[in-house]
Formats: structure tokens, C-alpha cells, sequence
């Protein structure tokens, strides 16, 4: 087993990543030019003058300009959008038509639409109802349902995009059973992601919340891995059980998002009334609303990154100590950079702004060093 990487491989790795990182900060501006637009350039007064016509009532008058305003950031952002399902084909990632991707997106952006016409309407009657308590009882109602989403996610959502089923592979299902009973965890279920119809990537994942809480293995892992790599995937995915990480992580999430917005309560109002609105409640001012939290959840991003880069080091650790096996780990993060096109070692602002995992060259280098020191379990 290779526990070197490709250095073809790498620098196909490097440009691809350029090109989203390009991507990335023009999705920046097209978000900021149609707020912009809005704001500045009186489109939002004139949108509502306009929805007033058919909407005389507040509430029918807020989903109808958030539908608006919707339409337009997607409408716009669509370009972008298919310029990063190009780019993967290109680079060879993608294995999905245009006709599923596009579906994908319909799917997603009707997602998007339910909830956030919820939150939008219920954004508006708390700030009617409560002005300057407001933000407290929305972090409150995001919390309750961030909860309820990951609870639901893998059984109603995910299913939507990307199907799975039961592994079939009884050896090798009995064999990562055995591991999650040394690891003194109860697995709820391991499943198969069907990913080959979207992509070449390999990928897994412990998702859901409860009795919907499971493992699963992508098949691209399970056709292009030996049992020993899957064995030591499966145990970091394992480490998120034993750590508690889903209920961690909404913790620091939610403690996060209460920040953010309680920096939105204090920075909207006088804002909206800098801005020539009269009053932070009407939703001519909802583009401002939009942009405040954007920006915030922008500049929360490499907090979020750091704690999750944390938790999944740790999980790394705990996949080295329970599967014992630091040469297949080592292998089956070399076949992922090579498999996902992942920069061994981006660099460092990349990896503070966008990695979510440690960088696969620092994993390997985590399972070298147990090699050449020898450890394992009983250590």
C-alpha cells in the first residue's frame, strides 16, 4: 500500500482548488452586488411599492418579497453555480448529468425556499411583537430546529439527493461490528451511500440525531478500498459516537449562532434607520437584515472550521488507537487526496477558511509518526 502522494495527482489538486477558491469569492460579489442592488440602488423600495399591490396584508407581504428577493439571488447565483458542476467534470470528479444536477438544484432551492419563508415570517413577527428582545426568541426558535433538522436529515432530506441502503457485505459488516463492540459503541445502523451516480469522490459520514443516528460508507469507498482502509474509516466515523460530537457540535453551533445573533439585534436597527428606513421592522429593510447576518456568519466561519478541524483530529487519533492499523489509515488518506483531488498541504488561509477536516497531509503524517513510534491500543 502507497503512503505517498502522487505528485501528478497533487498538482492537479492545486489547480483544481484554485479555480473553487475562485469560484468561492465570486459567489462573494454576487451575493454583495444583488444586496447592493437592493439597498443602494432603491430596488428594494420599489419592490415593495410594487408586492404592496397584491399584498396588502403584512404577513402575505413578507413571504411575498422574500420569494423576490430569492428568486433573484438564485437567478443570479445559477451561473456560478454551473460553472462548479463544469469544473468538476472537468477535473473528472463528477459523474452526474445535467439533467440530475439541475434537479439537484430545483430540489435544494425548494428546500431553501420552506425554510426560509418560515424563518422570514417568524423573523417579522417577533420583531413586530418584541423589538428589542427579538434576536434572543429567533436564536431560540434556530436552535429548536437546527435539532429537529439533524434529527430528520438522514431520514427525509438526504434521501432527497443521495439514496442509501443497508450494507450488504455481510463479512465486512460483521467485521466493523465487531469493531464498534470493541469500541464499546452501539451502531444504530451502517448504510451504503449510493455516490458512484454523482461523483468519483469517497466519502463517509455519522449523520442524524438519536434513533436516526448512522453510519455511512459511500460506495465508491467500498469499491476502491481494501477491508482493512474501511476498517479504519469506520472507526473515526465510530469516534464521533463515542465523543458525542453531533450533540457537541450543535452546542457550539447554537452558543456561536447566539452570538451572531445577538451582534445582528444590536448592529439592524440603527443601521436600517442610517440607511434611510424608517423603521427596522418593515421589510424594505430586509436586505440589510440579510447582509448583517451574512457578513457575521462569513467572519464565524474559520471559528466554526477550527473547532470542527479539532473534533475530527481527535477522531483521527481515536481511529489510529482502536483499528491498530496506522498503514491502512495513512493508505486510505493518500487514496482519498488522490480519489477527491485534496491538496495535501493547501495553504494556510485555505485551510483556516474552508477545511473542515485537518488537511489529508497532516493526517498521514499523524499516522507516520505512530509507525515509527510504535504505538497501538494498549499503549
Amino acid at each position: 500500500m502507497s503512503l505517498e502522494f502522487d505528485p501528478e495527482s497533487q498538482q492537479k489538486a492545486r489547480e483544481y482548488a484554485r479555480k473553487r477558491y475562485m469560484l468561492f469569492a465570486l459567489d462573494l460579489v454576487q451575493g454583495a452586488l444583488v444586496l447592493a442592488l437592493l439597498i443602494f440602488g432603491g430596488l428594494s423600495a420599489a419592490l415593495k411599492e410594487f408586492l404592496e399591490k397584491f399584498a396588502p396584508e403584512r404577513g402575505m407581504l413578507v413571504a411575498l418579497y422574500f420569494l423576490t428577493f430569492y428568486a433573484l439571488y438564485w437567478l443570479t447565483g445559477l451561473p456560478l453555480a454551473y460553472a462548479g458542476f463544469v469544473l468538476q467534470h472537468q477535473y473528472g470528479l463528477s459523474t452526474q448529468s445535467l439533467k440530475s444536477w439541475f434537479s439537484d438544484q430545483l430540489k435544494a432551492s425548494a428546500l431553501a425556499v420552506i425554510l426560509g419563508l418560515l424563518a422570514t415570517e417568524l423573523l417579522y413577527f417577533l420583531l413586530a411583537r418584541s423589538p428589542n428582545l427579538w434576536w434572543l426568541w429567533a436564536w431560540v426558535a434556530f436552535t429548536f430546529f437546527t435539532v429537529i433538522l439533524a434529527n430528520l436529515f438522514p431520514v427525509i432530506i438526504l434521501p432527497l439527493f443521495i439514496p442509501f441502503r443497508p450494507l450488504e457485505d455481510e463479512e465486512l459488516k460483521s467485521r466493523l461490528l465487531r469493531l464498534a463492540e470493541k469500541a464499546r459503541t452501539k451502531v444504530r445502523g451502517i448504510f451504503t451511500l449510493e455516490l458512484s451516480a454523482k461523483t468519483r469522490a469517497g466519502n463517509a459520514a455519522l449523520v442524524g440525531w438519536g434513533n436516526t443516528r448512522r453510519i455511512l460508507l459511500g460506495d465508491t469507498l467500498l469499491r476502491d478500498y481494501s477491508p482493512d482502509e474501511i476498517e479504519t474509516i469506520l472507526a473515526h466515523e465510530l469516534a464521533h459516537h463515542v465523543h458525542h460530537d453531533i450533540a457537541l457540535g450543535i452546542a457550539f453551533q447554537s452558543l456561536l449562532n447566539f452570538l451572531l445573533f445577538w451582534g445582528t439585534g444590536k448592529i439592524f436597527p440603527p443601521l436600517a434607520r442610517l440607511l434611510g428606513y424608517g423603521s427596522p421592522q418593515d421589510i424594505v429593510a430586509f436586505p440589510v437584515l440579510a447582509g448583517i447576518m451574512g457578513f457575521l456568519l462569513f467572519l464565524s466561519t474559520p471559528v466554526t472550521a477550527a473547532y470542527s478541524r479539532w473534533r475530527e483530529s481527535l477522531a483521527d487519533e481515536y481511529s489510529l488507537k482502536v483499528a491498530e492499523n496506522p498503514e491502512a489509515f495513512a493508505s486510505a488518506m493518500v487514496k482519498l487526496a488522490g480519489q477527491n483531488l485534496a491538496e495535501a498541504f493547501p495553504p494556510r488561509w485555505a485551510e483556516i477558511l474552508f477545511y473542515s477536516h485537518p488537511p489529508v497531509g497532516k493526517r498521514v503524517l499523524k499516522a507516520k509518526n505512530w509507525i515509527k513510534e510504535g504505538k497501538c491500543a494498549s499503549q
